[in-house]
């Protein structure tokens, strides 16, 4: 597994309906993720390059793959499969045309998620986030 991170930060954004008169403009918090994206490609390359497995899976619908898993699957050869966990596909993800593709269903997703409450090897808690 590799693991990219998230950039909490207040910023201003545009309203999309703002009123006649009065601000145009709010301030939110914003979450980005970072680095995700960029570290699974990498990493699907370079383990493809150094063929460290017999095929690939890439959980995602983040059509920013594209060009990743197309050189693994067309230029090397490999098998490269594709896992959706959204209701609807990238298109753009589509046309790499990955060995195969298959949607992760809610009813499955929600069942692999880890419960309320974990304990680490040090036994401390965790807790999953309410809105999880």
């Amino acid at each position: 597994m590799h693991f990219g991170s998230f950039l909490t930060k207040p910023t201003r954004m545009m309203l999309a309906n703002p009123p006649a008169t009065g601000p145009r403009t709010i301030e939110v918090i914003k979450t980005e993720e970072k680095g995700s994206d960029v570290n699974l490609a990498t990493y699907l390359l370079v383990d493809a390059f150094r063929n460290d497995a017999e095929a690939f899976a890439v959980v995602s619908n983040d059509s920013d793959l594209t060009e990743p898993i197309r050189i693994v699957r067309h230029e090397l050869g490999m098998v490269v499969g594709l896992l959706n966990p959204q209701p609807v596909p990238s298109q753009r993800l589509l046309r790499c045309r990955p060995t195969f593709t298959k949607p992760i269903r809610p009813g499955v997703l929600g069942a692999s998620q880890f419960p309320q409450k974990v304990m680490d090897s040090l036994g401390s808690v965790i807790h999953k986030p309410q809105d999880w």
